[in-house]
C-alpha cells in the first residue's frame, strides 16, 4: 500500500479495555474525508485470545510495527499514529524504536511517557488482569462528560480486562529522536493550557511533553472518551493534523 502527502496512513489506538471497535464512529467520519485510516486491537485486548492476559507492552509495540509493515508504512511514507489514553505506553515504545516511521504523533487526551514510567507499579502480581471498574468508580478516575447511557452500556458490555503485564511493565525509552517527531496533543478532559503548565512544572504524567521539539495543542472540550462523545469533531481534528505540513 502506498501513501501520499495528502493521504497519509492513520493508525488509531484506543486506551485501556478497548479494541478497534472503539473507533468505529471516528472511522466513519474519517472515511468521508477519503482518509487511509485503520484502527488496531492491541494484543491483550482481543477477547478471543486465550493467552491475552499474558500479553506485554513489547507484544503491543511489536503488533503496531507489524501493522505498519502490512500497511506499507516506511521512512519514505511514514504514518500518523493516534494514541488515546493508556495506549500511550505502546505508542511511546514505537515512537522510541522507530521514530522515522511516524509522520506525526497525535495524542488524544493522553501524552508521551517519560522513561521508566509504569502505569500501575503496585498492581499485585497475584492478579492476572484488571477488569473495567464500575461506572461510579470510573467516573471518579476520568471524565465521562458527553457519554450517554448507550455509550456506557456498550463500554461495559465490550470492555476486555487489561493484562497485568501491560500495567506493571516499565516503559524503557532511550532514543531522543522520539522528541523530534511532530506532535499534537488533542486535549479533552484537561485544557491544553493546564497540560502545558503541568508539563513545565515537571508533573510526572506530563513531564515528557516539555521535551517535545515540535508541539501543537488542540482543545476539544469533552470527557476522556471523545471518540464517543464528539466523534465527528475528533475525526476532523485528526484529519487536519494528519495532512498538515510539518
Amino acid at each position: 500500500m502506498t501513501t501520499s502527502t495528502n493521504r497519509p496512513t492513520i493508525i488509531l489506538l484506543a486506551g485501556h479495555w478497548l479494541g478497534a471497535w472503539a473507533w468505529d464512529e471516528v472511522l466513519e467520519h474519517l472515511g468521508s474525508h477519503d482518509s487511509r485510516a485503520t484502527a488496531l486491537t492491541l494484543p491483550g485486548l482481543d477477547p478471543d485470545d486465550p493467552n491475552r492476559a499474558a500479553r506485554t507492552l513489547d507484544d503491543q509495540a511489536a503488533a503496531i510495527l507489524d501493522a505498519m509493515a502490512r500497511l506499507g508504512v516506511s521512512e519514505d511514507q511514514p504514518a500518523v499514529l493516534v494514541a488515546h489514553s493508556g495506549a500511550n505506553a505502546p505508542a511511546s515504545l514505537v515512537l522510541d524504536r522507530r521514530p522515522k516511521l511516524i509522520h506525526r504523533m497525535v495524542w488524544v487526551d493522553s501524552g508521551p511517557l517519560a522513561p521508566g514510567s509504569i502505569f500501575a507499579p503496585d498492581f499485585p502480581y497475584g492478579l492476572a488482569e484488571l477488569p473495567l471498574p464500575s461506572i461510579d468508580v470510573l467516573a471518579s478516575q476520568a471524565s465521562l462528560e458527553g457519554l450517554n447511557t448507550g455509550d456506557l452500556e456498550r463500554f461495559q458490555a465490550r470492555a476486555v480486562p487489561e493484562p497485568g503485564p501491560v500495567l506493571r511493565q516499565p516503559v524503557e525509552l532511550t532514543n531522543d529522536a522520539r522528541r523530534k517527531v511532530p506532535t499534537t496533543l488533542v486535549c479533552c478532559s484537561i485544557p491544553g493550557t493546564t497540560v502545558l503548565e503541568l508539563a513545565l512544572s515537571g508533573h510526572g504524567m506530563f513531564a515528557e511533553v516539555a521535551h517535545i521539539e515540535n508541539l501543537d495543542v488542540l482543545d476539544l472540550p469533552t470527557g476522556h472518551w471523545p471518540m464517543w462523545s464528539r466523534p465527528r469533531d475528533l475525526a476532523r481534528a485528526i484529519q487536519s493534523e494528519a495532512t498538515r505540513n510539518n
